[in-house]
């Protein structure tokens, strides 16, 4: 079963209700919430919300590390099987499409890419500027040049490297057949699609609270670390607003009000990939609330009918 939605959407409490009433272990989806260092900023469950159900794949990797759908479905995969085995419903929370997408459609056939053509990639990204780069991925692969922004590092840089060790542009890949991941599996999913201005104020509430849980404190602890600024946790929303006031660029209200701005867009960003990602078994519900909370279980109850006649 997963439980997506934009940030700040109400997934985590959603899951928690459901692990009230069926037994469930809850497995983190969301490419922030991975991370140790991002406790605050991600939204991480607590350790009384931990306490209510069993938690999987929530704060288990150093920010040094990248964490690429592939990477996700390598932890995710196990924690799934082992839930089903032990005859607990295993919940997938989180709101990073591309996790989903992997872990229902497949993976493409890429091989892996080796350390040094993994770095070379890196050190051109970060010695040249946006527009050489993809200049550069152009001549390896012309429509994933077109297709990316250039603000977009992470899905640049993983082209250029495709493209670079396979000698063949990464945009060809993508169009493989996918390699199914747990085809023995159905999912089904309660996907929550609130109203945007709603959703935005939620944001803005959301971050005021993270500050005053230590958001600033969080960022203060990872800049110590030294981390490449290109790596996922140095880019995750809240981020490099927060160590922009930390260096003296600019003061904690306007790294506060662009940090909300960002959370924003991204949720955006989220709403339109959601609502372009559906699937048959799928529930859309505007918010979740105990007007709607009636519609959620018996679509779950009569999806775990069907999975288990």
């Amino acid at each position: 079963m997963i439980i997506a939605g934009p940030t700040a959407s109400g997934k985590s409490a959603l899951a928690l209700d459901i692990a009230d009433q069926y037994p469930a272990t809850l497995v983190n989806a969301d490419s922030q919430q991975v991370y140790k260092q991002l406790s605050v900023l991600s939204a991480r469950p607590d350790a009384a919300e931990m306490a209510r159900a069993p938690h999987r794949l929530f704060g288990v990797l150093d920010g040094s590390e990248v964490c690429s759908a592939g990477r996700w479905l390598e932890l995710a995969k196990p924690e799934i099987e082992t839930a089903l085995r032990e005859g607990r419903l295993p919940l997938l929370v989180g709101g990073t499409g591309l996790y989903l997408k992997a872990l229902t459609e497949g993976l493409s056939p890429i091989p892996d890419i080796s350390p040094a053509v993994r770095s070379d990639a890196r050190a051109l990204w970060r010695e040249t500027s946006p527009e050489v780069f993809i200049e550069r991925l152009a001549q390896l692969d012309p429509e994933s040049a077109a297709r990316l922004h250039q603000s977009d590092s992470q899905r640049l840089i993983r082209a250029y490297e495709v493209s670079l060790e396979t000698g063949r542009p990464f945009s060809q890949w993508r169009n493989e057949p996918k390699i199914p991941v747990m085809g023995h599996v159905r999912f089904a999913t309660v996907q929550l699609l609130p109203d945007r201005e709603l959703l935005y104020a939620r944001i803005n509430a959301r971050f005021d609270e993270m500050m005053e849980r230590g958001a600033l404190g969080e960022v203060r602890e990872l800049m110590k670390l030294g981390l490449d600024a290109d790596l996922p946790v140095m880019k995750a929303v809240g981020v490099p607003e927060l160590m922009a006031h930390l260096n003296g660029e600019m003061t904690l209200e306007a790294a506060v009000e662009l940090a909300k701005t960002a959370s924003r867009q991204y949720a955006k960003r989220q709403l339109t990939w959601a609502r372009h990602q559906q699937s048959g078994e799928t529930l859309n519900i505007e918010q979740y609330s105990e007007s709607s909370k009636a519609e959620i279980f018996a679509f779950i109850n009569q999806f775990l009918l069907t999975a288990n006649p």
